[in-house]
């Protein structure tokens, strides 16, 4: 099977990115139980289903593209990777879904040489789903509530100036910490925004906020469709020394980053 046109490939990975947000919700509203992985990080059957569904969907959309999803992989299946590879997340924001708030995601996205080039961002609960396509620099997001059949319009995201009132900062709902507050004294702050999951990278792809620090340790695939989006939306994600955040690290681990829109960060030391 010929690999897809990347614009038929957002199209399908979009259809799987539902589809398995539609299985994550119906989880949701009929209530699960909370088990612990080996690193003592909480799990659901949600977290289950969903990559069940996006691994099938991948299987048939691109068969010959390895997979590093987030069960498999504590499951103990760490695949070879080379050049292209996708990155998934099943339920992004798994303590938000405990905790009944709502604002967790699926995250599909496709490595190429080291860099996010496509990236699906999807919330079941709002509807709300991203999409970036970075070597066209083109990011949307449109309304698709889960149990619909097709989505709303899709609207173009850009990042913005970065207002003269003040930085609107995005910070993690679950893990903020004081080197975030120590950081985020670099700027005038006019507002600061917390939600979780993914849905930080978006909020800056959407011109609605300017920066999202983030220092502590991630794994790649919290990160990679978040990133893509935002790199299509104009921004960025640097590491460390100011490098852009590059992907197929050992043991898939990203160290800390700053996201941002035409801010330009202060950098973090090497």
């Amino acid at each position: 099977m010929p690999p897809l046109p990347d614009d038929e490939l957002i199209e399908a990975l979009l259809a799987a990115a539902v589809a398995a947000g539609r299985a994550t919700l119906e989880i949701y509203r009929a209530g699960f139980t909370v088990t612990q992985k080996a690193d003592q990080s909480p799990v659901t059957a949600a977290d289950h289903a969903s990559e069940k569904i996006i691994l099938e969907h991948l299987a048939r959309i691109a068969p010959a593209v390895p997979v590093v999803a987030e069960e498999a992989v504590a499951a103990g299946s760490m695949p070879r990777v080379g050049e292209e590879f996708f990155l998934v997340d099943p339920l992004d924001g798994t303590k938000e879904f405990i905790h009944r708030r709502g604002d967790f995601t699926v995250n599909i996205a496709l490595i190429r040489r080291r860099m996010p080039a496509i990236g699906i961002v999807y919330a079941p609960v709002s509807g709300a789903l991203y999409a970036g396509n970075v070597a066209a620099g083109r990011a949307f997001r449109c309304a698709h509530p889960a149990d619909a059949a097709t989505a709303g319009p899709r609207e173009l995201l850009r990042v913005r100036p970065v207002p003269a009132a003040g930085v609107t900062a995005v910070v993690s709902r679950s893990h903020s910490t004081p080197d975030t507050d120590a950081y985020l004294q670099h700027y005038s702050i006019s507002d600061r925004v917390s939600v979780g999951s993914s849905l930080k990278f978006c909020l800056v792809a959407a011109g609605e906020a300017d920066l999202y620090p983030r220092l502590g340790t991630t794994m790649e695939w919290d990160t990679a469709a978040g990133h893509a989006v935002l790199a299509a939306a104009g921004g960025k994600v640097l590491a460390p020394g100011g490098e852009p955040l590059a992907y197929g690290k050992p043991g898939f681990r990203n160290s800390f980053f700053i996201a941002s829109g035409t801010l330009v960060p202060v950098p973090l030391a090497a």
